[in-house]
């Protein structure tokens, strides 16, 4: 998965010479808690800097609200975006893998990357979309089943689970290989009549079967 399949496309922006009391009160409608600052050259939106909920509260006296739901005018202060944007921002491009924008969110600690193609912006990918994108991996519509196991580095997990599949009559679903704790393991999600028998014949094959999950869940009595 790429950062295009998940980002969001029409992106709300603001200027630079607007007033921080506007950016407060398009954040609070649109429910958002971060802008990028942006000018238009064209068709094309130049990306300036990013201005966040946080940048806007420390603008204001502390015994104001300035998300509170009341009109610009009726807000103090004159102070615009370009005065207290971020310029110095991290950016991503559509074809970064979702998991590179993720792993640069973690260590930089922001909440969100604008998406940049050929010096324009194209979009921006958040917190709540890499989120989206985590659920679509491990969740499974309809009956079937989740079973994670442990691999070793160097082994074909894709080759095994494929002949233990084609065995079984078994559908695969999705594959992941990841890491717990410095351990590999694999996630594989599978449909079909045989999950008892393609369970068998995991640990039959040496490798320890680490949790099962059922789909659909059945409720607890």
């Amino acid at each position: 998965m790429i950062v295009s399949m998940w980002m969001t496309r029409n992106v709300a922006t603001i200027g630079p010479n607007a007033s921080v009391a506007e950016a407060a009160v398009l954040m609070a409608r649109k429910r958002i808690r971060r802008l990028p600052v942006a000018e238009m050259h064209g068709a094309e939106v130049r990306l300036l800097g990013m201005i966040s909920a946080s940048d806007i509260l420390h603008a204001f006296p502390p015994d104001v609200n300035p998300f509170a739901v009341e009109t610009a005018e009726a807000r103090p202060g004159a102070m615009t975006i370009g005065e207290i944007m971020n310029r110095q921002i991290e950016t991503t491009t559509p074809a970064t893998p979702i998991e590179e924008a993720a792993a640069m969110m973690r260590d930089q600690k922001i909440g969100a990357l604008p998406v940049i193609h050929e010096g324009r912006m194209v979009g921006l990918i958040t917190e709540s979309d890499i989120f989206r994108a985590i659920v679509s991996l491990f969740s499974l519509p309809g009956k079937g089943v989740r079973i994670t196991f442990d691999m070793s580095r160097d082994e074909d997990v894709f080759g095994l689970i494929g002949q233990l599949a084609r065995k079984r009559n078994m559908r695969v679903v999705s594959l992941i290989s990841t890491e717990q704790d410095n351990r590999p393991e694999c996630v594989v999600r599978v449909a079909g009549e045989n999950v008892d028998k393609f369970l068998d014949d995991i640990w039959a094959s040496g490798h320890i079967v680490l949790n099962v999950l059922r789909f659909p869940i059945k409720p607890e009595q």
